[in-house]
């Protein structure tokens, strides 16, 4: 078997580099690491520039660091800031101002047209201004190949992440074509946009024709640019099978590799008397915002169950969550207080002042605040889907209802004037997540459940519940697993929603033995998603794209 090839270089450019906005940027700070360990400062991110007067809280600028190409980069018109990303690892990120290529933007789609047929034509919304970046981060990679010399013998790769940055690898094979380029969609354009706008997806996934779909949707311009390099690259790849096949349906082209998507377990609280401590603090924080929301004492005992991701209604099965939870309030088997929290950040005006006062008197008087749902105020609470939902269902939480829901719309960052904790340190206190995903190529809130020892409801629609398929042995008949993976269609909505219900029911049900037994499950299985497990298919990529670089530079 030959060996195989080695990356020298590594550039990855993506839109989510020091810019906290979704999952993407949890597989590149976690996977950092692992890739630094081996490569170093061969390995350099490069994301964009928001704010060169400001401070980037997740960014520390070097004046030393490659001081001797950032001279040559701005003699050329860069404009760049070099320093660390402070995500484990530290590994070096050039943050690229970008704006200056809008004067040349159409000059820049033209050339995109006359090389590749890309069709900007009909573009609009934020596509100019991740392509501007995507060029600026290809015209940083060029720069800096220039200036150290570099030739083929040195094996750069190129990784562009996701639509964002596809114009910059196409641009950066065309002039540099010693650079082996890789594209990687975490989720196809026209695909999320298929679920989006409520079309059933899996049912017609062999059937839809991509460009057609494209135009119904008024999605040409990104679906173009992403189809053309799905094509062009020396590697095309995705993050899980359910997401390679919608590559295959909707982009006419099967995946060179699958990089799984792995994280790193250094959030977690060790185990022993960290983990439980942070544990205890967790549940005494969630408890008490909804005793004083509620105007009743949540019992220690009481079931916590919790949802949290992005605002996307249907796609991550809010709307399956909230459902089968009215169901399981109207269930006369239920014997325990449940307390359900809908972690989903909304457009929120501000915290609850009333709440706010009952938290800061340690107060629990016998009435619920007004609005006894939610812990912040919304701009448009008329028009939001999570209580109107809750609305039509006449959940109104209830003093003797068994079931309450909270809808938390905020973003759980340690300053949102309610919890005042992160995200992370408020899960660990959960004891059963619910993600019932209808498009999620990947998953990542089922994954970090279960490194918090926290058994979890998902989905075979999302890349983590097929992966768990593969890799859990079955249950015996009444035996709960640690990850339920629940057969999801575009037509079985009430069937998954009595299942999540009976499936909470049976966690409900649990002596302390059991709960205790999954929880250990749960923190095992989270083990076999390590980095240390997963980055073998990112060598494999790197590997195709340089062998299909030689062969196109022969």
């Amino acid at each position: 078997m030959n060996k195989k090839l080695t990356p020298g270089y590594i550039f990855e450019a993506s839109w989510e580099v020091c810019n906290k906005v979704g999952g993407i940027y949890t597989v590149l700070s976690t996977r950092a690491k692992t890739l630094t360990d081996k490569y170093h400062n061969k390995v350099i991110f490069i994301g964009p520039d928001f704010a060169t007067n400001a401070p980037n809280p997740l960014f520390k600028e070097s004046a030393r660091l490659l001081a001797a190409w950032r001279k040559q980069a701005e003699a050329e018109g860069l404009k760049v800031r070099v320093g660390h990303w402070l995500i484990p690892g530290e590994p070096i990120a050039i943050l690229v101002d970008f704006n200056s290529y809008y004067t040349q933007k159409n000059d820049i789609y033209r050339w995109a047209w006359d090389n590749y047929q890309v069709d900007s034509l009909r573009a609009y919304g934020d596509y100019d201004e991740a392509n501007m970046f995507s060029i600026a981060a290809a015209i940083v990679v060029d720069s800096y190949y220039r200036f150290h010399q570099l030739t083929a013998n040195d094996n750069v790769v190129y990784q562009a992440h996701e639509w964002m940055t596809c114009l910059g690898a196409l641009y950066l094979q065309k002039i540099r074509p010693e650079v082996a380029t890789i594209f990687t969609t975490h989720a196809t354009s026209i695909g999320r946009s298929i679920a989006g706008n409520n079309k059933p997806l899996y049912d017609y996934l062999w059937d839809y024709n991509g460009d057609q779909m494209a135009e119904e949707l008024n999605m040409q311009s990104k679906h173009s640019l992403e189809k053309q390099t799905a094509h062009s690259v020396d590697a095309f790849t995705t993050v899980s099978d359910i997401t390679a096949d919608e590559c295959q349906a909707l982009l006419d082209k099967k995946v060179d590799a699958v990089l799984t998507n792995g994280f790193e377990d250094n959030f977690v609280p060790q185990e022993g008397k960290p983990f439980d401590d942070a544990r205890k603090a967790a549940r005494k924080k969630l408890l008490n915002v909804a005793s004083c929301l509620l105007g009743k004492k949540m019992q220690d005992d009481t079931v916590i169950v919790s949802i949290g991701g992005r605002y996307e209604y249907k796609n991550k099965g809010i709307d399956l969550l909230v459902d089968s939870m009215n169901r399981l309030r109207n269930d006369a088997r239920l014997e325990r207080d449940v307390l359900v929290f809908v972690f989903v950040p909304a457009w929120t005006k501000a915290p609850k002042a009333e709440l706010q006062y009952r938290l800061a008197n340690k107060e629990i008087p016998a009435q619920p605040c007004s609005g006894s749902r939610i812990t912040h105020v919304l701009y448009n609470p008329d028009q939001d889907r999570v209580l109107s939902q809750m609305d039509w269902l006449d959940m109104h939480n209830r003093e003797d209802d068994h079931v309450k829901v909270v809808f938390v719309p905020c973003y759980l960052d340690g300053k949102d004037g309610i919890f005042n904790m992160n995200y992370y340190d408020l899960l660990i206190g959960n004891d059963i997540c619910v993600y019932p995903s209808y498009y999620e190529p990947w998953g990542y809130t089922p994954l970090e459940s279960i490194a918090f020892h926290i058994p979890c409801i998902t989905t075979d629609l999302a890349g983590f519940g097929r992966w768990v398929n593969d890799v859990m042995p079955q249950k015996a008949e009444g035996k709960m697993a640690p990850v339920t993976v629940l057969h999801r269609t575009d037509n079985n909505f009430v069937e998954i929603a009595e299942n999540i219900k009976n499936t909470v029911l049976h966690f409900t049900q649990l002596d302390k033995r059991a709960v205790n037994r999954l929880r250990k499950e749960a923190a095992a299985l989270s083990e076999k998603a390590l980095w240390s497990e997963f980055i073998k298919n990112y060598y494999e990529a790197y590997d195709i794209a340089l062998r299909k670089r030689n062969k196109r530079i022969e």
